[in-house]
């Protein structure tokens, strides 16, 4: 007699019939299509035996619906890109949510080099300079009136020049007397130190630290013999060819200011109308 083979869900003979095998037990192919078929994404209908099932994140179609979301070309074996929950061609796709470089306005495709700079985009290719219409790429640039210079360009047609060293000025400069300066070049004409931030004074058009003009140029007082600048607002008393900071201008035996007082001299020395009463 002969074995069986029958199908393991409806029992019907498989003799002379396309089966199945399911974890090695044998289908017939409506009862497999039945049990296990997955549905269409696209047309709700069961993917049979006989068609090519495509999967993608747990979702499946038939070969002949698995197409552009919006153009309906076939998407078999050609890139794409998802978008809630919509398959789209690179085309359809990037025509739609892909940027737009701000040079060409054509779409930057996905997967291509762009450059970004304050909410607009470029292809790499059509970043370029304004004027020597050279790539800009991932160099320094600097933008002036809606357009973008490479440094080398933008100092040469825009940038003031140093003064002192005749090189462009692309930021922090410092103007003295109308002339433009690099802050590291505008320094004290005697120690060579940076008078950007500091306070300073001039002597035949150069510039000094107020420590190095006093030091130089400064008369000395006559009772501390430390410079007098003058400088902000000093008040100093002189007489004779001789000068004192207020604070100094003092009674040489009690040491009594005489700002503003009647005083006697005896040689060098001041003296108020009391202690030199003597002489």
């Amino acid at each position: 007699m002969t074995e069986r083979f029958d199908c393991h869900y409806c029992k019907e003979s498989l003799f002379g019939k396309k089966y199945i095998l399911k974890e090695d037990s044998p289908f017939c192919v409506q009862c497999y299509e039945n049990l296990y078929s997955n549905t269409c994404e696209e047309c709700k209908k069961p993917i049979g035996a006989d068609c090519k099932d495509l999967s993608y994140k747990d979702r499946h179609w038939h070969e002949t619906c698995f197409h552009c979301f919006q153009c309906k070309n076939s998407l078999v074996d050609k890139p794409f890109a998802a978008k809630e929950e919509h398959l789209l061609c690179t085309d359809c796709y990037s025509n739609e949510y892909s940027s737009k470089c701000n040079e060409c306005k054509k779409t930057i495709m996905p997967g291509t080099r762009k450059m970004e700079y304050k909410g607009n985009s470029w292809h790499e290719t059509c970043f370029i300079c304004y004027r020597c219409q050279q790539p800009i790429g991932t160099k320094s640039f600097i933008p002036k009136d809606n357009q973008n210079f490479c440094v080398p360009c933008y100092e040469k047609q825009f940038a003031m020049q140093c003064v002192q060293c005749k090189k462009a000025i692309t930021t922090g400069g410092v103007t003295y007397r109308e002339q433009p300066w690099h802050k590291e070049c505008f320094v004290c004409t005697a120690c060579k130190k940076q008078l950007s931030g500091q306070r300073f004074t001039s002597r035949d058009e150069f510039a000094y630290c107020l420590s190095c003009f006093c030091n130089l140029y400064a008369k000395k007082c006559a009772g501390c013999t430390n410079p007098i600048s003058g400088l902000g607002g000093t008040k100093y008393i002189s007489f004779e060819e001789r000068q004192w900071h207020n604070d100094c201008f003092n009674c040489k035996k009690c040491s009594l200011s005489l700002v503003g007082r009647g005083f006697l001299t005896e040689r060098d020395d001041i003296l108020c109308p009391e202690c030199g009463k003597d002489i």
